[in-house]
């Protein structure tokens, strides 16, 4: 199991085939992989289950290969048949202490955050990290709540307990103030999938993110 935590890396990339020029999800990972991302997350909105199955199947053998961290959005039930290393939740998904009684003590749990009070019952509940976010506008996902901007990054970074990943609309052009604002693992996905050179993309954030 590679129990890598967001602060344990750079960057968390996560999947979107309507994103990713219509190149297949097996294609996608290996770029990210290759270019040293870490933490992978299957998040399709889109496909039947059968079809999430099989994908998932797929990039838990290519990030057990790459000795990266495979996360599974949403969907507990993919995750525990292809041994993923673990959930990110929604604050409308299953609650983490059910999740954690499916999955055991081992497994990393994710939960999405957009307030100091939700990174607080994260704490409680005993999710393993949160993301922050959405710390810009995005379009990636359809029920996404309004930006939080920087408040509560800032808050996160004083005050928060837990590892963290900032997302929501994080770019090349905005993450050098991310990571300024005291984000040491950001989640990315329209930048990384969309881009025509994964790895080429990928190298060019890690730049401007530590130039922040």
């Amino acid at each position: 199991m590679a129990r890598i935590l967001p602060g344990m890396t750079d960057i968390y990339a996560l999947t979107d085939s309507r994103l990713s020029l219509g190149r297949g999800v097996e294609e996608v990972a290996l770029s990210l992989l290759g270019a040293g991302v870490r933490i992978l997350q299957y998040r399709e909105k889109k496909l039947k289950g059968g079809a999430m199955l099989e994908e998932c199947r797929l990039l838990r053998r290519l990030t057990r290969e790459a000795g990266a961290c495979f996360i599974v959005n949403d969907h507990v039930d993919i995750a525990m048949l292809v041994d993923a290393d673990g959930v990110h939740l929604g604050q409308e998904d299953l609650p983490v202490r059910e999740v954690r009684r499916l999955l055991g003590p081992d497994k990393i749990i994710g939960l999405s955050t957009h307030s100091p009070e939700q990174a607080l019952a994260a704490e409680e509940c005993g999710a393993d990290y949160i993301g922050v976010g959405p710390i810009f506008a995005t379009q990636t996902k359809e029920d996404v709540c309004a930006p939080v901007g920087f408040d509560y990054l800032d808050w996160v970074v004083a005050h928060g307990r837990l590892p963290f990943v900032a997302i929501g609309g994080i770019k090349e052009g905005n993450i050098g103030a991310v990571a300024r604002h005291g984000a040491r693992c950001c989640a990315l996905v329209s930048e990384l999938v969309g881009a025509p050179d994964i790895a080429a993309r990928v190298a060019a954030v890690r730049v401007a993110m530590q130039r922040g």
